[in-house]
């Protein structure tokens, strides 16, 4: 062992408490990022394996060929195959069974009269498959649907809904049909397939509720005969299937599954996990540069002397890494240890919380191990380094001073530099928002901000605390004018220490404006387009839910109390050759109900070959009134339709108008997505609500809202999503606040023997803990203001980059209140960090303080 490898072990071992903070920041980032990888495989595993052992009976799937798939949605739609081709498969060579697979949105009722599931994995129901081999689901409880009305659920779904053998309950098609639960079942083992709920009806039923009309089926499913290998079988079927047909093995098709669950949910999912992980050890990262850089400047003496008796610069430096390695190895390593606790943790939360997480141990990858060690040997390591090389620098006359401490404000090179980031942001920012809409120049823009505020920091940090500690000062005489000076005494280090809860408070300020100005924008999209009075839908997203019945707005019309009543369906075609959705609806009365800004041309009679369109889509397709756009649909027919109307305002009416009669030919399970009503003059709003509802329970009882009450609920969900963000960002505030006590602690020592010579002048405890306690709190308003500030200017980038590089004109809004929130836990979390380090510094015991070095 060379002599500055033994110098940096003694260090550590005589100064473990100076490096706990940092221990801990890179534990809790690296526990974060190996947890997230670890729980990502164990569910991609998991996934792979329900599959595989739910289709393991299935060795072909034949479908359609082609699919539509429109902007937004990763998953195109098929057009059904015919059922009478399982006569022709079952005469083919090697096949042994086939089954239609007929599939449709069915949702569930529970005991509570509340939907079961509907928020994001899709509610399915589909025809029983009565081969078992053929049928992904297995009975677990009672028996197979026999008779119209009896229906087999996921057990997951039967225990979501209160339901059990027995019960009667309303499935939602989307018209209602009540039916009788006959069965529980499970999929590849599991109670279900993640949270997507499944209900299973004869193929009578399925045929009656779930497709346009008889004789049609999503795909069919085949198994081989013995020792006919899949890929065979599909060589086989190919020759004799119809053009715009496909057959595909078993394992594609169960590969094709894990992976769209993998893309739709498991890589949203951990992204959005390794995105606060990334933050997490962002901040990690100034509170360790901060850790060494006061550690060095307390150690000048001690590296003159080293540097005086023969030390080189690089072995002065390498003592210095050397001990950042040290914590980085060992912390790492506890922190992948912790990794693995929170994934198992997860995997034990999840079912409680209603997602079956799948049974079975750990799937821990080589990279899910190797990529959170070397991040957090890297993080330490990087924010170690500039330290590190300014302790190799320490001059050997400078053994013959006391301990250096930072007291630049930063160099004319760093002005300048922060200054260019500065500008470059700007530039890049306007560009992106203003110029050319686009994220990609906005976020750089971003980027270059949070660059420019870090590298101005020093500079920023004297005037700012000036500012924030004039209160202080005024308010606690003497105790808060030395706080204040504590504070400005080292600008680079006050910079350093806020910029890592700058950082938190700016992501959750950024979150927390985007939020809002979504909210916003659902409101003006609400008041602006919908002229009605109240909106009928079902709370659900993503895939989920069942949609409305095409038959609820005209019962609703048929009130005394209402003037229009109008649904919108949806459907989707590909426009002159790409995928687009339509809204299906009555025209006319969407014209009454919903303000569409200016309209050229007539929505009146567009009948069965008419089009309206709005006007930035008309000038995207080239289209004017009495155009022609031609539409193929999801059955493989294509037809002119004439652009009768050009409208200005697409919003909720969106983007192409067709009639229910143009697109009855070509729907297959039909349903709309909300409808709209608007009252006779003189009704009271209450009685027409209530009107309303009243017919709404015949059809599986949907919400009715007013107009706001549809605007606050239609945002609802962004909110859900703030609580997510919010606790998740709590990781880099405590790593943050972590930085902000080490800083004082450390600074604590530095300062020992002033401590005791106030203390000897008459300053007591208390004032003693009060002055550390308020430079802490200085800190946080520093770090928390310079957030807030960059953290609106990010959020108003991102609306209006959003806003323009999209159809939907996003609305900027500030919240106040919420920010106000921010920025008073961003002062507390500063008193709060403060308080460990206080009580250090009020237990020094004076005769030692003062004579300390």
């Amino acid at each position: 062992m060379n002599a500055s490898l033994r110098l940096s072990v003694s260090s550590l071992r005589a100064h473990k408490r100076r490096f706990a903070g940092t221990f801990l920041a890179v534990f809790l980032g690296v526990a974060f990022l190996a947890g997230t990888l670890v729980m990502g495989d164990t569910l991609r595993a998991s996934f792979s394996s329900m599959f595989g052992d739910a289709t393991a009976g299935t060795d072909a799937v034949v479908r359609s060929a082609d699919t539509i798939t429109t902007p937004g949605e990763s998953q195109g739609v098929r057009q059904p195959v015919d059922t009478s081709l399982v006569r022709t498969i079952e005469k083919v060579p090697g096949v042994a069974a086939a089954a239609p697979q007929i599939q449709g949105r069915g949702q569930l009722v529970g005991t509570d009269g509340k939907p079961v599931g509907g928020q994001g994995p899709p509610t399915l129901a589909g025809n029983w498959i009565t081969d078992s081999r053929l049928n992904p689901y297995r009975i677990a409880e009672g028996r197979a649907p026999a008779k119209s009305g009896e229906v087999v659920v996921n057990r997951g779904a039967a225990d979501k809904g209160g339901l059990r053998i027995g019960d009667t309950t309303t499935l939602r098609t989307p018209d209602p049909v009540e039916v009788t639960v006959v069965g529980l079942a499970t999929f590849g083992g599991q109670d279900g397939m993640a949270q997507v709920t499944f209900t299973g009806m004869t193929r009578a039923d399925a045929e009656k509720y779930l497709t346009a009309r008889p004789g049609q089926a999503a795909s069919i499913q085949v198994r081989a005969g013995p020792g006919v290998s899949q890929a065979r079988l599909v060589s086989e079927l190919t020759s004799v299937l119809p053009e715009g047909v496909e057959a595909i093995t078993g394992q594609e098709s169960a590969r094709e599954n894990t992976d769209m669950i993998s893309s739709q949910f498991l890589t949203l999912f951990t992204t959005f996990l390794l995105v606060f992980s990334g933050v997490a050890l962002l901040v990690a990262t100034f509170s360790i540069h901060n850790t060494f850089a006061i550690v060095v400047a307390q150690r000048t003496r001690d590296n003159a002397l080293l540097r005086a008796l023969g030390a080189s610069r690089r072995q002065v430096a390498g003592a210095t890494l050397v001990e950042a390695g040290a914590v980085a190895v060992v912390a790492s390593a506890a922190g992948l240890v912790g990794g693995l606790g929170i994934a198992a943790g997860l995997q034990a939360l999840f079912p409680a919380i209603g997602f079956p997480f799948p049974e079975g141990g750990l799937v821990i990858g080589s990279l899910s191990l190797l990529l959170p060690l070397a991040v957090g040997i890297l993080v330490c390591l990087g924010s170690a380094l500039l330290p590190a090389v300014r302790a190799g620098r320490t001059a050997p006359l400078a053994a013959l001073r006391e301990s250096a401490v930072d007291r630049s404000a930063g160099s004319r090179t760093r002005t300048v530099v922060g200054g260019a980031c500065a500008a470059a942001a700007l530039a890049s920012t306007l560009v992106g928002v203003l110029v050319s809409p686009s994220l990609w120049s906005a976020g750089l823009g971003g980027v270059l901000a949070l660059v420019a505020f870090v590298v101005l920091g020093p500079a920023a940090s004297r005037f700012a605390v000036r500012a924030l500690g004039a209160p202080v000062d005024r308010l606690r005489g003497v105790t808060g004018g030395l706080a204040r000076r504590n504070a400005l005494r080292s600008p680079k280090r006050t910079a350093a220490t806020a910029s890592a809860l700058m950082i938190g408070v700016a992501v959750v300020s950024l979150f927390t404006v985007f939020g809002a100005s979504l909210k916003a924008t659902m409101d003006r999209t609400v008041s602006r387009s919908f002229a009605g009075d109240v909106a009928v839908s079902n709370p659900s997203f993503g895939a989920g839910g069942s949609g409305l019945s095409p038959k609820l707005a005209p019962a609703i019309a048929r009130q005394p109390a209402v003037a229009e009543a109008v649904g919108l369906g949806r459907g989707v075609a590909k426009v002159d050759g790409s995928g687009r959705a339509l809204t299906v609806t009555d025209p006319v009365a969407l014209g009454r109900v919903f303000d569409l800004g200016t309209v050229r041309g007539s929505l009146d009679h567009l009948g069965t070959q008419g089009i309206a369109i709005t006007e930035e889509e008309a000038g995207r397709q080239h289209l004017t009134v009495g155009g022609t756009a031609r539409l193929t649909f999801t059955d493989g027919t294509t037809r002119p339709f004439t652009v009768r109307a050009v409208y200005g305002r697409s919003e909720l009416a969106g983007d192409y108008v067709i009639t229910r009669a143009a697109w009855a030919p070509h729907r297959t399970q039909d349903s709309d997505t909300l409808v709209a009503v608007a009252f006779r003059p003189g009704v009271d709003p209450a009685e027409g609500k209530a009107a309303v509802q009243q017919v709404a329970e015949r059809y599986g009882n949907p919400s009715v809202q007013t107009r706001d009450e549809y605007a606050r609920s239609s945002a609802g969900g962004i909110d859900m999503m703030l609580s997510l963000v919010y606790a998740l960002l709590a990781l880099a505030v405590f790593i943050a606040l972590l930085g902000i006590a080490n800083t004082l602690t450390l600074a604590i020592h530095e300062r020992t023997r002033e401590l005791g010579l106030l203390r000897a002048v008459g300053q007591t405890r208390s004032q003693l803990r009060a002055m550390v306690r308020w430079e802490s709190v200085l800190v946080a308003a520093f770090g928390t203001t310079g957030g807030l500030v960059l953290g609106a200017f990010l959020g108003w980038v991102l609306v209006e980059a959003s806003g323009g590089a999209s159809d939907t004109a996003f609305a900027f809004a500030l919240p106040p209140v919420r920010l106000a929130v921010v920025a008073l836990v961003g002062l507390a979390a500063g008193a709060l960090a403060g308080l460990r380090p206080a009580r250090r510094a009020a237990r020094l015991d004076v005769l030692r303080a003062i004579a300390a070095e």
